[in-house]
């Protein structure tokens, strides 16, 4: 099921009135686990017992964490929890890649291997969850917090429908704590809930799939070379869409969450105004990168061994980044980029940053290139050639291999100009005017928030922006296409 269907309009409709019927709060948080349930299992029903199992292990084996007092013991059920998850996440979501880079080794060694190709389905959400469920079993062997009691309760977290299949991906205290006492919706949360939910699927319907996609799967598609023109214009595209479409679903799974009395994490702070790739990753899946930070960046040693150690430790962070998203060298590529850049900020810092206090790290990825008095135009300049770096960065997200990736930034820089221009004046055109839309609003609320700046507007403005994205989201939606997250 996802946000943009009639579908999900029924069923949110009738959670909303069990949620608010006199039951009790057992009741209520029963029946939110069981939609939650319905809600993943009308993709695959099977891949239930997968999150079921997954919840099961964890919550059992952070009990054991915490009533064992050796060191060994402690370190097993964790392993047991390791195990499990990140070994379920590897074989649906890596075990093709897996095999098929064995098969090109061994063939490159001269040795005549030919596995049969794997049948394996991937589960819709299999790395947020894993990465909600082993945030928990690691706390709580970190002792930052005791186990929790109630099993409905840990179901719920990490299964609650809005966050389940693509985030924001929360840590235990940021829902565990709201199951605890009856929640209901005041009628400011219902009301800015709803705009929420609305503000995102105009994201999604209207400018990511409705104005973007088109154009950008187009391009991407046809064969090689293609006008210099039309490369940058699906790049754009696809810079514009991707936000739209994973900003989007953020947006629609706060405002979704909002309306039942539940507030889940903010997800995205306008990344294309970013200065620097540090500051893209303050703002870009902020779920992500303080997950990265927490559970693998600060583990390895952080910022306090080293400098060359620190540059290692980003690579590697933003490695593992980008093969979380994908099983595919492109992705691994694109991490890499980003940790390259990130590790030349940190080489260009103008000010150094004061000395840490022993024990302390700086967040994954804050090192900036911003000189402590920068004046406006070269902030905006820096944000401009960060989008440039960032749009460079996405041939490769978005291309399906490294030879379409490489064939694309050869036409983007004219390099390869034989292509024929293949898209239309009217076409390229909204492709700029998006992103000229989408930069200006980024630039001008990079410090604000949405809902600081409707509360200032007349309530007759608001209400007609609020009025016409309904009406663009009904003429705009065609089909029930499922966000770009999904496949991660």
């Amino acid at each position: 099921m996802v946000f943009n269907s009639y579908t999900f309009i029924l069923f949110f409709v009738l959670l909303l009135g069990l949620h608010n019927l006199p039951f009790s709060w057992k009741t209520k948080k029963i029946n939110l686990l069981g939609a939650s349930y319905l809600f993943y299992a009308l993709w695959n029903p099977p891949f239930i017992l997968l999150l079921w199992l997954s919840t099961v292990v964890d919550f059992y084996m952070a009990k054991l964490i915490s009533v064992t007092e050796n060191q060994r013991r402690r370190q097993l059920w964790l392993a047991v929890s390791l195990v499990l998850n990140l070994g379920m996440l590897s074989y649906f979501k890596y075990g093709g890649f897996l095999l098929e880079n064995f098969t090109m080794l061994m063939n490159s060694l001269g040795i005549a291997f030919q596995a049969a190709k794997p049948d394996i389905i991937l589960p819709v959400g299999i790395s947020f969850y894993t990465f909600v469920t082993l945030s928990y079993t690691i706390d709580v062997y970190r002792r930052k917090f005791k186990p929790e009691s109630s099993f409905l309760d840990f179901a719920l977290f990490v299964t609650y429908f809005p966050h389940l299949v693509a985030g924001p991906i929360v840590r235990p205290e940021d829902l565990i704590p709201q199951f605890k006492q009856p929640v209901k919706a005041t009628s400011e949360q219902f009301t800015w809930g709803l705009f929420l939910l609305t503000l995102g699927l105009f994201l999604k319907v209207v400018i990511a799939d409705g104005w973007l996609a088109e154009t950008s799967d187009f391009i991407f598609s046809l064969p090689f070379p293609v006008n210099p023109l039309d490369a940058w214009s699906a790049v754009l595209a696809f810079s514009g869409q991707i936000f739209c479409d994973f900003s989007g679903y953020s947006t629609c799974a706060i405002g979704v969450s909002l309306c039942l009395g539940f507030q889940l994490p903010e997800n995205f702070r306008y990344p294309y105004a970013s200065v620097g790739f540090s500051d893209f990753w303050r703002r870009w899946h902020l779920t992500l990168s303080t997950w990265l930070r927490d559970y693998l960046y600060i583990p390895l040693g952080g910022n306090l061994a080293g400098r060359y150690r620190t540059y290692l430790n980003l690579m590697i962070t933003m490695l593992l980044g980008g093969l979380w998203h994908g099983a595919s060298w492109n992705f691994v590529i694109w991490g890499g980029l980003h940790g390259l850049f990130l590790c030349i900020e940190r080489l260009l810092r103008r000010k150094p940053r004061q000395t840490q206090p022993a024990g302390q790290h700086e967040m994954v990825l804050q090192a900036t290139v911003i000189p402590v008095r920068s004046s406006r135009l070269s902030t905006l300049l820096r944000v401009l050639l960060t989008f440039f770096l960032v749009n460079v960065t996405w041939v490769f997200f978005r291309s399906p291999d490294f030879n379409t990736a490489l064939k694309m930034l050869l036409c983007m820089f004219g390099v390869i100009m034989q292509g024929p221009k293949m898209l239309s004046t009217p076409d390229m055109l909204k492709v700029a005017i998006v992103t000229i839309c989408l930069l200006v609003t980024h630039w001008n609320m990079r410090e604000r928030s949405v809902k600081g700046l409707f509360q200032s507007l007349p309530w007759w403005f608001s209400g007609t922006m609020w009025a016409v994205m309904l009406i663009l989201i009904v003429l705009t939606q065609k089909s029930t296409g499922s966000f770009i997250y999904f496949q991660f």
